[in-house]
């Protein structure tokens, strides 16, 4: 394995999420504020090191692996610490829904990977906005204090469903696509 830049933030990422998990349950003022500030390092790490990875050339099989196993462990991480800290119905329903999703949309590209048809289960536009709100969501779910007068909690948690909704129509997507595949696959 190639320690590149983008590597080294994917493995940051992950040494990001017990910080996030003890910043979080610490019995301290700040400590919501500590943990959103790391989950919103963490999803800027998630952005940078795609991007330097195109721009520098530097893209790698292991890289492409790492970083989505990265990214699912911290949200999931985050939608539980979450989860715990408000343990009702309207809070279980997009955290299942969000873990539940990334599970399977994970199994089908690795089935897919399997039959040489990983490309057609690639990630879209849906995905990468429901990403980019689901993180925006988490930030302002951790953190739990007003900002400029804007209530984060509610806010954030409106901001869950929409990403759970997005959750489920890019799934929707990706089977649709999984099995345009399959088809051809089968008739040919």
């Amino acid at each position: 394995m190639e320690m590149t830049l983008p590597n080294i933030l994917t493995w940051l990422r992950i040494v990001m999420i017990p910080v996030l998990g003890l910043l979080f349950l610490l019995p301290a003022p700040w400590s919501n504020g500590a943990a959103a500030f790391v989950f919103a390092l963490a999803s800027v790490t998630d952005w940078l090191d795609g991007f330097l990875a195109r721009r520098w050339n530097q893209a790698s099989p292991f890289g492409a692996f790492l970083d989505p196993v990265a990214d699912k462990l911290i949200v999931a991480i985050a939608l539980i610490i979450v989860l715990v800290e408000s343990p009702t119905a309207l809070v279980a329903i997009p955290v299942a829904v969000i873990i539940g999703r990334e599970i399977a949309v994970s199994a089908l590209r690795e089935w897919m990977a399997e039959l040489g048809q990983r490309a057609s289960v690639a990630v879209g536009m849906t995905g990468k906005v429901k990403t980019a709100l689901q993180m925006i969501a988490i930030v302002f779910l951790l953190y739990r204090h007003q900002i400029e007068g804007i209530p984060t909690w509610p806010v954030g948690l409106v901001m869950l469903y929409a990403a759970a909704g997005l959750t489920l129509y890019s799934m929707v997507l990706y089977l649709s696509a999984a099995l345009r595949t399959l088809d051809r696959v089968e008739q040919g």
